[in-house]
């Protein structure tokens, strides 16, 4: 692991999270909770198996990510982060919210993972009122996605789960969802460029900013 050499905590802190894929490493499990290297690898297109390897054995000595021994019927060894590790979530918070300007540009060639939108949907969506029913949206399938729950006036994201009932499932491409829920477009116009609800429409947009409900 390379050092910057500095007597400085945001140069100690880079010395151990800097490398390239490291925080990327730290959304995968934030977002995915604990899981096998195969679905890390699936989160991460573009890593090499070997480079992977390396930096979750840098992660383990520095005490970011633990592993352990699921019994079956799991059979496997996950990978999760420690409590110092999910400390890192507030700095992928604001990286994501800082990032979010730098999409409103169609991908070309990046490859997308709809889970990847659950960090900033955590910011986007909008809770409700505390009064209001509570209503899950699963954005993508139970392989690829996340399920956002809006329940007593707050929201939260977690990994889909054949276990749970969802209000609606929405696909879109990337670039309409963050147009939608950064209000740069209407929903209307979203259907229109392929954003598709099944299931309740008032559940889905229930979680949209105020913005996102005219067809201006």
């Amino acid at each position: 692991m390379r050092s910057y050499g500095q007597f400085c905590s945001m140069a100690r802190a880079l010395d151990l999270v800097g490398d390239r894929w490291t925080l990327l490493i730290v959304r995968e499990l934030l977002t995915q909770g604990p899981c096998r290297f195969s679905d890390l690898r699936r989160g991460l297109p573009g890593i090499a198996s070997n480079l992977l390897a390396d930096r979750l054995r840098e992660m383990e000595e520095a005490a970011l990510i633990t592993r352990h021994e699921e019994p079956p019927p799991v059979a496997a060894t996950l990978i999760g982060l420690t409590g110092r590790g999910r400390d890192l979530g507030g700095v992928v918070g604001e990286l994501t919210r800082w990032g979010a300007p730098l999409m409103t540009n169609p991908p070309h060639d990046d490859a997308f993972r709809m889970h990847w939108f659950a960090l900033p949907l955590r910011h986007l969506c909008r809770a409700g009122s505390p009064g209001e029913p509570a209503v899950t949206v699963r954005f993508g399938d139970l392989y690829d996605g996340c399920d956002v729950i809006a329940d007593n006036g707050r929201i939260d994201v977690r990994p889909p789960s054949a276990r749970r009932r969802v209000d609606a499932t929405v696909t879109a491409p990337p670039q309409v969802l963050v147009a939608l829920f950064t209000a740069q477009t209407s929903l209307a116009a979203a259907q229109d460029q392929g954003l598709a609800v099944d299931g309740s429409a008032a559940a889905f947009e229930r979680l949209l900013p105020s913005e996102g409900h005219t067809d201006a």
